[in-house]
């Protein structure tokens, strides 16, 4: 579906700040992968999500998209079909319009259609789909988002990210700004969407315990690069102790990141 041929990202080329972030990668996402993404500080990984939703392009090498080259397609194009999801739960939302115009928005993908289709068929349909997120929004439906707390905004913009039906979901430590509470339920909602629509979906995680138990498969990256991709019923025999000694076996260092070591958010 998706894949990156020999890509690179080179940044502050030939200043004392030069950093090769991205070093020749070379991945496929299959249709219907739910790959989840490790590694420390610095390993690549937002970098990678960045190329992907081409909100840079890349040094070196290709992208592309069902055997289309998109490597220069920009980011609001990429949109149409990619739904990518912040740790900021602020970033998804409008906070100064209300819950039934973000939805309608999202919904049919821009705001020409928000005043000739938000109609009763179209508030009953959004109230029946916000019950599932089980936190009583379907009752908040005139409310502006500004009244809002950070996870129920990122619950929702969850939900509206599903309803619009995106070909790929990145989904970029969505719950890392979250408190163990809300974080609990957005991930378990994720779970839910992306097994009930079944949805090709990346998942940068600090979790370690959380790579593991979620998706299909799972990528470790370090210093640029993905030293790690293990997928099926190896993924399921993993264990965080089985993976930091694969980091330690594949790279001859410590895994050197403490939050990535929880077993609980």
């Amino acid at each position: 579906m998706i894949e990156l041929k020999n890509t690179s990202m080179l940044f502050g080329a030939g200043t004392v700040n030069e950093n090769l972030a991205l070093k020749e990668i070379n991945l496929k996402v299959k249709e219907g992968d739910f790959i989840t993404v490790i590694g420390s500080n610095g390993a690549g990984k937002s970098t990678l999500f960045n190329l992907i939703a081409g909100t840079i392009i890349p040094t070196t090498g290709s992208i592309s998209v069902n055997n289309i080259d998109v490597t220069r397609e920009p980011e609001y194009r990429r949109a149409r079909y990619i739904g990518r999801i912040f740790q900021n739960p602020l970033l998804g939302t409008a906070s100064n319009m209300s819950l039934e115009d973000n939805m309608m928005i999202t919904y049919r993908k821009g705001f020409k259609w928000l005043k000739r289709s938000l109609n009763s068929k179209m508030r009953e349909f959004f109230r029946k789909e916000l019950i599932q997120l089980k936190m009583g929004l379907e009752e908040r439906m005139k409310e502006n988002l500004a009244m809002f707390s950070g996870g129920q905004r990122q619950a929702l913009t969850l939900l509206m990210m599903v309803l619009s039906k995106p070909a790929l979901v990145l989904l970029d430590e969505h719950t890392a700004a979250l408190d163990p509470k809300n974080a609990a339920i957005v991930l378990e909602l994720t779970d839910k969407f992306i097994k009930e629509y079944k949805l090709t979906s990346m998942m940068i995680t600090h979790n370690m315990s959380h790579a593991i138990e979620y998706g299909n498969r799972l990528l470790m990256m370090d210093k640029g690069e993905i030293i790690f991709d293990i997928e099926g019923d190896e993924k399921k025999a993993l264990t965080v102790e089985k993976l930091i000694a694969k980091f330690h076996e594949l790279r001859h260092a410590n895994f050197e990141n403490d939050r990535a070591l929880l077993t609980e958010e």
